[in-house]
């Protein structure tokens, strides 16, 4: 079968497409027929040694996958040849085939196209997981999410919709910020042009947010802290800016608020029955209209190289994929 290989750790231009031979899945798992892999900006990190997670070469890049069960292992009772899966993988997607734990799979409804389901693990599984399980956001509150023009960002507005609270968009330019309303934020921030504090607060009638959904760090992280209300929580979830900020922690003790990680990875491997059941609501929101997960572009498999070009170059608004097969 084909798979897309990283062979040295030269960045994602040193990929190459070569055939290796088929794996037959183990007790626990299937073997899925990849028809699209997404890419994350993580992607253009793997493939030069530098992101956290290192695989053994040769690896395959793509850490979500949508496709179709071929075969299934001893023991696989939730799955049959021929459902259409989708799931979080890590890295290994981009190939023919590959060999997924049963557990970690989910089922894509029908009416829901293999390019959105393949993109929904990362941006909405951490949305969810984050506004959810974590800040527990209720409806009416007021939602402020930084970089929200990215995957991540869009997701957390749908989700945050869903969820019944009200959004305010962060994000560093109009043609962004229009993308974000086209999303359903209520209202919207200019971070290139605005105080971000005052911002939010102007929004909010002066009262401040109930949650943070902080993508971004840098310098945007505190302004959207201090524009917290009381009781207010700061979702950490990302560094899109290559920047970890320093907060002064002498604010969540005068404001009463609370600073929460959202690691979302990490929650899939403790909670695995937790992650399905937030992926098949998910799921179940995108096949009803409520959340419509916005797909930049779709490659060839072929075309793979640029696809992550696409990422590294941060010109993605929503996300990259890449389809294997028809």
């Amino acid at each position: 079968m084909r798979a897309v290989l990283c062979k040295r750790l030269d960045g994602p231009d040193a990929l190459e497409i070569a055939d290796i031979p088929a794996v037959e899945p183990g007790p626990g798992e299937i073997a899925v027929a990849v028809r699209v892999v997404a890419l994350n900006h993580f992607d253009t990190l793997i493939t030069r040694g530098k992101y956290q997670t290192k695989p053994e070469l040769p690896f395959s890049p793509g850490g979500e996958i949508a496709g179709v069960v071929a075969r299934v292992g001893d023991g696989v009772t939730r799955f049959q040849p021929g459902d259409r899966v989708a799931a979080y993988i890590g890295y290994g997607g981009a190939r023919d085939e590959v060999i997924v734990a049963a557990d970690a799979a989910f089922a894509i409804p029908a009416g829901v196209s293999d390019e959105v389901a393949a993109g929904v693990p990362i941006t909405y599984g951490t949305a969810i997981h984050g506004l959810k399980d974590r800040a527990n956001v209720q409806p009416n509150g007021w939602v402020a999410v930084t970089g929200a023009a990215g995957g991540a960002g869009l997701a957390a507005i749908e989700i945050a919709k869903v969820l019944g609270a009200r959004v305010i968009a962060v994000a560093s330019s109009d043609d962004k910020l229009a993308i974000c309303r086209a999303h359903g934020a209520d209202a919207v921030v200019n971070s290139s042009s605005e105080d971000v504090k005052t911002a939010l607060r102007e929004r909010t009638g002066g009262a401040g947010v109930d949650v943070v959904y902080e993508c971004v760090g840098g310098d945007v992280a505190e302004p959207a802290l201090r524009a917290l209300k009381w009781n207010g929580r700061f979702l950490v979830v990302g560094f899109a800016s290559g920047e970890i900020p320093k907060l002064p922690l002498n604010l969540l003790l005068v404001k009463g608020v609370s600073a929460i990680g959202v690691f979302w990875g990490e929650s899939v491997t403790r909670d695995p029955a937790g992650h399905r059941e937030n992926m098949e609501f998910v799921l179940r929101a995108v096949a009803d209209g409520r959340l419509t997960p916005r797909v930049h572009g779709s490659f060839p498999l072929e075309r793979i190289v640029e696809a992550i070009g696409v990422l590294e170059r941060r010109e993605a608004t929503g996300k990259v994929v890449v389809r294997v097969s028809d």
